[in-house]
C-alpha cells in the first residue's frame, strides 16, 4: 500500500506501508513437528484464536499452502 509522508510544513513525499510480518515457529501436535511461517500480526491473532491446525487446513483449502 502506498501513501504520502506529510511533514510539519505540509510537504508530501511518497512512502510505502508494509505489513507487520513476523517469523514464527509453530508446533503441530498431530504430526509432532514444528513449522516455520512468516505471518502478519493479524495472522498471529487468527492462529491464537482458531489454532494452528485449523488455520493450516483452511490455508490448504484456499491454495496458500502446497503440502
Amino acid at each position: 500500500m502506498g501513501g504520502n509522508s506529510v511533514s510539519h510544513s505540509n510537504i508530501k513525499t511518497k512512502r510505502k506501508f508494509y505489513p507487520n510480518l513476523q517469523t514464527k515457529k509453530f508446533f503441530i501436535p498431530e504430526d509432532g513437528t514444528y513449522i516455520t511461517l512468516k505471518v502478519s500480526a493479524q495472522g498471529l491473532r487468527t492462529i491464537n484464536k482458531k489454532g494452528i491446525s485449523a488455520c493450516l487446513k483452511e490455508a490448504r483449502e484456499k491454495g496458500f499452502l502446497t503440502k
